[in-house]
């Protein structure tokens, strides 16, 4: 007998394990999205995707690190706004910047996914933890670092800020009538402020 039917134990190959390790993303980003933080547990996550939440753990570690590696999945496309800085002279950057964020939150594609890390971390300090050093990490360091400015880091921040607040209002209360305005009149009321805090003295 060759053994070729048996499998040897251990980890398991490699197609196998990267399958397995999406799979299980797949269903704490669902999870997640439709229970919040509090209510999703890794069992719940396991059964979901249907492993042995051994093997989350395996995978993953605690609850707070799936939260982690599920959101930022989800959170890529935004961690592409940086991108939108380089892309012409300084002086349009927050038109740019502007139009770049809200176009993603645009996207129902997209936008699902955010709204569940938005509404997970509001809901929750632990969430809200990894939410904030994401965006730290990820996302507005890189901005800072592109405005070659003393107090780059508190400008990217407030430029942050303004964009995740009108977001905030638009796509998560739904206040009227910003939530039905046109995008390019939000974008071009948003844009000028975002702006200034990227750029003017």
């Amino acid at each position: 007998m060759t053994g070729t039917t048996s499998r040897r134990r251990g980890r398991p190959p490699r197609a196998e394990s990267a399958d397995t390790r999406d799979r299980i993303l797949g269903a704490a980003r669902e999870e997640f999205s439709e229970r919040g933080y509090e209510k999703t547990s890794v069992r719940g996550i396991a059964k979901a995707a249907g492993v042995d939440s051994a093997l989350v753990h395996h995978y993953f570690g605690t609850k707070e690190q799936v939260f982690e590696a599920a959101i930022e999945v989800a959170f890529a496309p935004a961690l592409d706004a940086p991108n939108a800085l380089a892309e012409g002279p300084l002086e349009g950057v927050g038109e740019r910047l502007t139009r770049f964020v809200l176009g993603v939150w645009e996207n129902p594609t997209t936008r699902a996914p955010l709204l569940a890390i938005l509404r997970s971390a509001v809901n929750n300090e632990t969430a809200a933890a990894v939410f904030r050093r994401l965006v730290a990490t990820q996302l507005l360091r890189r901005v800072a670092a592109q405005l070659d400015l003393p107090d780059a880091e508190l400008r990217a921040e407030l430029a942050a800020a303004q964009l995740v607040g009108a977001a905030m209002m638009r796509y998560v209360i739904k206040l009227e009538p910003l939530a039905s305005a046109d995008l390019e009149q939000i974008v071009a009321r948003v844009a000028p402020v975002v702006q200034g805090h990227l750029t003017q003295p």
